[in-house]
């Protein structure tokens, strides 16, 4: 039983925004799990060098080039992954896009953009897919969530409005898909350094707060994520649907106060 229940080997699983940072970390781990991995992001070179890099003796990564705010790219992602491996066990929703600015200086090509990829993208990804899954009355889905649905940042209002969309997906679709054994969660990763972060914590000021604020002291890293979708893709998440874990070093376990004793 302890072999298995945290088992996902021979899975085939379905990464989208995979080339770098989250998405390829929690790639990688999958396929370390002799899972069959696909991966999915719109620069060919970088996900080619992606999949090589993160493939394992026993089994090759697949990279399928895709855009997840095209609605016909998506259908025939997934179309390619099922001819290639005639099922989808799992699906991650990881592509996402951010842009940081005070709200009234926003765009409305700059809103579309974020929320077509994330929401947008996210669903119809979620629903191309889930057909299938409704079809063989089973299937897991993991959407990557954001440490905004907790409390929102300031100026990425509508990074924070698409994910909160996401979370609210996250729940509606585990409502809809259970009766045919789909299980839909999400992980909500606080601050964690990837390349695209990776300047802004450099800074010091930055890198001083944000370790404030978590109980354990310091910023996530992408590895820090591998454990949680393995766990949500198992069967010892058999009777997990519908929620969010946040892996966010306690970030959202309360508000630090400055006090370290009573006087």
């Amino acid at each position: 039983m302890e072999e298995t229940l945290f088992s996902v080997a021979d899975q085939v699983v379905l990464l989208t925004g995979a080339s770098r940072g989250i998405g390829r970390a929690l790639a990688a781990g999958f396929a370390a799990s002799h899972a069959r991995v696909f991966i999915t992001g719109r620069d060919e070179s970088t996900l080619n060098r992606t999949a090589e890099e993160i493939s394992t003796p026993e089994r090759a990564v697949q990279p399928v080039v895709s855009d997840v705010a095209d609605a016909t790219a998506i259908r025939r992602c997934v179309a390619s992954v099922l001819e290639l491996a005639g099922r989808i066990d799992i699906l991650v929703n990881v592509a996402g896009v951010n842009q940081r600015q005070p709200a009234e200086q926003y765009s409305e090509a700059e809103y579309d953009h974020i929320l077509d990829i994330n929401l947008k993208g996210a669903f119809l990804m979620a629903q191309t897919v889930g057909r299938h899954m409704i079809e063989r009355r089973q299937g897991c889905q993991i959407n990557i969530d954001s440490l905004n649905t907790f409390a929102p940042l300031k100026h990425v209002v509508p990074y924070a409005m698409s994910k909160g969309g996401l979370n609210v997906m996250t729940r509606g679709l585990a409502q809809e898909w259970g009766k045919y054994n789909i299980r839909v969660n999400g992980i909500a990763p606080g601050f964690i350094v990837t390349d695209l972060s990776r300047k802004l914590w450099a800074e010091p000021v930055m890198r001083r707060w944000a370790e404030q604020q978590s109980p354990l002291k310091r910023l996530g890293q992408v590895d820090d994520l591998v454990g949680t979708a393995i766990f949500l893709a198992s069967p010892a998440a058999a009777f997990i649907t519908g929620q969010t874990l946040r892996v966010d070093g306690g970030m959202s376990a309360g508000i630090p106060w400055p006090i370290e004793r009573i006087t």
